[in-house]
């Protein structure tokens, strides 16, 4: 049997697919595990710069496996307290969502944890929460709203409607609409231009990017400032040095 989650390294970007196609790519304890996996080996690995996640087959994620809820253990999967968000925070790595199909509730909520998102024109993205009765859990009230406004939130996850790529594209949800058969080389095209950047300060920045959802304007301005600040005078220290 395949594995539900397949992990590939070239050229210093990681590529992970979600490998349930038979199943849409819904999540069950195994898939999870093995995306844990993944995204751990990938956070600590020197030879990986960027990542990217995608759906094998005509479906990015389909969410939850309805089959797995109460009978699989899909809250503590590996059994050491790890949850997706929290291990996508830990990755210091730009990771970029290659949606290359149906992105539906926590398959939404998958993509919606990268930095961004890159579509195919086939794509459509769903919040069915309130029609399936599963509480959310992976950012779904919170990421999305950050993302396309509080307004355009509500009717998605209200209305439980799927909103398609073009759509996706002029709410802000999307960063580029492609067809599904250029989607994943756009995406190690772009990742291989984010190789190229200063991997210390690429962190830095997307920390410091990051610092908005945290922290009102002034205190994140501030700490950028401070960054530079700091910059600076280790510049001035090494030019005394030499």
């Amino acid at each position: 049997m395949a594995p539900p989650v397949l992990l590939d390294v070239d050229h210093q970007i990681a590529v992970i697919t979600l490998n349930r196609p038979e199943r849409r790519n819904a999540i069950n304890q195994q898939l999870l595990i093995r995306l844990y996996d993944a995204l751990d080996a990938v956070t600590v690995r020197d030879d990986v710069r960027v990542i990217i996640i995608t759906g094998n087959g005509p479906s990015f994620c389909a969410g939850l496996d309805l089959g797995a809820i109460g009978r699989e253990n899909l809250f503590d999967p590996r059994g050491d307290g790890s949850d997706l968000p929290d291990l996508m925070r830990a990755c210091n790595k730009p990771i970029i969502a290659a949606v290359n199909g149906h992105a539906i509730t926590g398959g939404f909520e998958l993509a919606l944890n990268c930095d961004f998102i890159i579509a195919a024109e086939n794509a459509q993205f769903s919040d069915t929460h309130a029609r399936v009765g599963i509480h959310p859990g992976w950012g779904m009230t919170q990421l999305l709203q950050q993302t396309v406004g509080q307004r355009r939130a509500k009717q998605i996850s209200f209305a439980c409607q799927p909103i398609y790529a073009h759509t996706a594209l002029a709410w802000g949800l999307v960063n580029e609409v492609l067809p599904r058969e250029h989607l994943l080389d756009r995406a190690k095209t772009i990742a291989a231009q984010i190789v190229k950047a200063d991997p210390q300060l690429l962190g830095v920045i997307k920390t410091l990017i990051e610092n908005r959802n945290r922290s009102p304007l002034e205190q994140a301005f501030a700490k950028e400032r401070s960054g530079f600040k700091q910059f600076l005078r280790k510049q001035i220290n090494k030019l005394k040095s030499c």
